[in-house]
């Protein structure tokens, strides 16, 4: 990060392992602020005793402002409507509340147009209850490894920097530039500027692999911050050729023991998984799935092997010389890792181990 502050991303429940143990984590150990996608979730961390800056990466509805500088977040600006709607709430309720201006340099999702951003800067520096602290965007394809992702991305730090220098001209310098996500801090340390947003990498993932150079350069590797793990709440032996679970899709080559297990996809376990192979540890081996996901369950196929009732199954992490990751899971579900982690389920207890 060289000298960026960092503000942790902990949106959707903190990339699902429970948004306020790693707010509490992540300001202990450095974090000079937080981001979120939407002011329940803010709210939700400052009901949580959260007190750390807390920025909302999305803009809101005008009806929202107002909930969100009561509960002392720090709003997104990304359009003229947006900030005639901040300063109006602003304005309602008294005092002066801080708000980042985010810049649309291709990624066409939220943001203003470059030749926006003058408009949209001065109707915020008229209202004496709007701070204009901040100024960012976000990068596409950062954690892309060809030469047009990276041709795109540095256009983009090329875009953002006209920006500001425009704005500079005018007298106008806001306090805080960020455009790296966790891909941008590792992979183009000309865009740390003066604070990250790290989400992925903050629970022990790479954006993707090529970016782990930044880390190696330092001697320092990704560690993953979560283990899902259940226990095994039945057993049963199953006849050769019968199929086990919802559709009947697979029949058993052998006579095998089923192990269920109490996770289904109701917690963010795919159903595609068993389409495509996935397995689960069990007293630190690999077994496959025995038939299809259900909402609830899991069956496991462990053939021969010794389990038994109350057997720790883990889904995520490590068991004796074995790993399961998100990527793992990812590739299985044909997906990316960051819905992996953000859908496990809200009935799933989050322990806090360390």
């Amino acid at each position: 990060m060289g000298g960026a502050s960092l503000c942790a991303v902990v949106k959707a429940d903190g990339y699902g392992h429970g948004a306020s143990r790693v707010a509490e984590a992540a300001v202990l150990a450095g974090a000079e602020s937080l981001a979120v996608a939407v002011v329940d979730e803010g709210i939700e961390l400052r009901d949580a005793g959260v007190v750390a800056p807390i920025l909302i990466l999305s803009e809101v509805v005008p009806e929202a402002v107002s909930d969100a500088f009561r509960n002392g977040l720090t709003l997104t600006i990304g359009s003229l409507e947006g900030a005639k709607a901040a300063v109006r709430g602003a304005e309602a309720i008294g005092g002066r509340h801080p708000v980042h201006v985010k810049v649309d340099t291709g990624m066409h999702r939220m943001g203003a147009a470059p030749e926006a951003v003058d408009d949209v800067i001065e109707v915020l520096r008229a209202s004496a209850a709007i701070d204009p602290e901040g100024l960012f965007t976000h990068f596409s394809v950062a954690d892309g490894s060809s030469s047009d992702d990276r041709a795109f991305t540095r256009d983009q730090i090329a875009r953002f920097d006209q920006v500001a220098a425009s704005l500079a001209q005018r007298g106008v310098a806001p306090r805080v530039h960020h455009l790296s996500n966790s891909a941008g801090a590792l992979g183009y340390p000309e865009a740390r500027r003066s604070m990250v947003r790290v989400g992925i990498a903050l629970y022990g993932y790479l954006p993707s692999s090529w970016l782990g150079g930044a880390l190696e350069e330092k001697g320092v590797r990704l560690e993953t911050a979560l283990t899902l793990r259940s226990r095994v709440v039945a057993t049963r032996r199953v006849a050769a050729g019968e199929r086990p679970s919802y559709r009947r899709l697979r029949a058993l080559e052998r006579e095998a023991t089923v192990a269920i297990v109490p996770l289904g996809y109701a917690d963010g376990y795919p159903r595609k998984l068993f389409e495509n192979g996935a397995e689960v540890l069990i007293r630190g081996k690999r077994y496959p799935l025995a038939g299809s996901v259900t909402m609830d369950q899991l069956l496991v196929d462990v053939g021969d092997e010794e389990v038994a009732v109350g057997d720790d199954v883990v889904l995520l992490g490590r068991q004796g010389e074995e790993t399961i990751t998100a990527d793992d899971w990812a590739a299985w579900a044909e997906t990316i890792k960051w819905e992996i982690l953000a859908r496990i389920g809200a009935r799933v207890s989050r322990v806090s181990v360390d």
